[in-house]
């Protein structure tokens, strides 16, 4: 355990300063766009906050694959549940998704149909080179 919060915390200090970033970014382009004129002192602050920690939780999570005790279906679900949950909470904390029924529902289709096509790539890509492997170190 020590060791798995370890590498969550390095991982996520790497990774955190990419929210912010991104978040930057956005805003320049809806200030462009006009689609937001003016935010608040309170505004910024919670969005270059959360965003850090949006990004720092996404970064470390992955390490729950490097936990030889748990079957990879089991870390896969510990790893959805997180980053659904911290996304989710991020942008519910700053308004970026309205809190009813419909936003949420519509959210969460699209997280978990982006989640398990990203699945289903790496678990094709992981198949393809397991058995190029395979193919290399077979005697003929």
């Amino acid at each position: 355990m020590k060791k798995f919060l370890k590498d969550f915390v390095k991982q996520g200090l790497v990774a955190a300063w990419g929210g912010p970033v991104i978040l930057a970014i956005i805003y320049l382009i809806l200030g462009k766009t006009s689609a937001v004129e003016t935010l608040t002192v309170q505004e910024v602050s919670l969005g270059i906050l959360s965003s850090a920690i949006m990004g720092f939780i996404a970064a470390g999570i992955p390490v729950v694959y490097r936990q030889e005790a748990l079957p990879l279906a089991t870390a896969i679900l510990i790893h959805a549940a997180v980053l659904y949950l911290d996304y989710l909470i991020v942008y519910l904390m700053n308004g970026w998704l309205k809190n009813d029924a419909g936003p949420i529902l519509v959210f969460t289709a699209i997280f978990f149909a982006g989640f398990a096509l990203i699945w289903l790539i790496i678990w094709q890509v992981t198949k393809r080179q397991v058995k190029q492997v395979n193919s290399k170190i077979q005697p003929e």
